[in-house]
């Protein structure tokens, strides 16, 4: 007879993150919007370039499930588009602030002194910035669009990750290991990729999902102001300005929209707070 030694901290990473509420719902909704947003490049339910002003402002039916907007466009299936550029643009954005951000924050956890102080700076310089101060500046020279709103959000995730990386590095290198590291003669770009790293990935990983869902959050607030993506590219931000001066008569308008809003961004804030508690090595020992 075999007898199993399995123990209730020795579970899988699978079995913990499937018993964490957070990380089910915030899972949830993140399949849910992403498959949204891949199954709009291949149907909706009508196409979103097209007026048809006979149709506008029609309440939900079976026919538009979400209503329609004031040029008769199907709100359900501009929701699904406007996924899509959400994400693009989140995903991108938090890819140019991780991208950017961790080698500086690395780099001055890792140097220290004068070039610390002087890369911290640099970020506090940036950080004074914020995402729509920024979009401001960059439409100013280059036009609006949602490039620029990429850009703009992108920018400002630089000094939050190279923060978060200067902080998890800063705990890591007085630590043991990395003085065995320092002593067997690896350099600090060596100890840095092959030791700090890998230890403050969880770190990052939660900050990734956080920024995700901020950047959603801001590409929207950008579109509202006309700084994001352009007609006839749908974008859940326009579509709140459209509905602005309809509240009255066709609520609808916002009100799916707005919910599309709130529900992705809270469902992202829940996985990175159920990916925080599944990494964490004091959660993992209560289990």
């Amino acid at each position: 007879m075999t007898v199993s030694h399995e123990t209730p901290g020795s579970r899988s990473l699978a079995s913990r993150a499937f018993a964490n509420r957070s990380f089910v719902a915030g899972f949830i909704v993140a399949v849910l919007v992403a498959a949204m947003a891949l199954l709009s490049y291949l149907w909706t339910p009508y196409d979103v370039t097209r007026l048809v002003i006979s149709d506008k402002t029609l309440p939900p039916s079976s026919a538009h499930w979400f209503g329609t907007d004031h040029f008769g466009r199907d709100i359900l299936s501009m929701i699904m588009v406007g996924a899509r550029n959400s994400i693009a643009v989140a995903l991108v954005a938090v890819g140019i602030g991780m991208g950017f951000g961790v080698p500086l924050g690395t780099l001055a956890a890792a140097r220290g002194g004068l070039v610390d102080d002087a890369l911290m700076r640099l970020n506090d310089l940036f950080f004074a910035f914020p995402a729509l101060l920024s979009a401001i500046m960059i439409t100013a020279i280059f036009g609006p669009g949602a490039v620029n709103a990429i850009i703009a959000i992108g920018i400002f995730n630089i000094p939050v990750f190279a923060r978060v990386a200067r902080a998890g590095a800063l705990s890591i290198w007085p630590r043991e290991f990395v003085l065995a590291a320092r002593a067997a003669g690896k350099g600090p770009a060596r100890i840095t990729v092959e030791h700090i790293l890998p230890n403050i990935a969880t770190l990052l990983l939660v900050q990734g999902t956080i920024q995700f869902a901020l950047g959603i959050l801001a590409e929207a607030g950008l579109s509202y102001l006309g700084l994001g993506a352009q007609p006839p590219m749908p974008s859940w931000g326009r579509m709140l300005f459209d509905a602005q001066t309809r509240m009255a008569t066709a609520p609808w308008m916002a009100i799916f929209p707005g919910m599309a809003i709130v529900i992705t961004v809270l469902g992202l804030n829940l996985l990175g707070d159920g990916i925080a508690d599944i990494l964490d090595p004091k959660s993992r020992r209560r289990a």
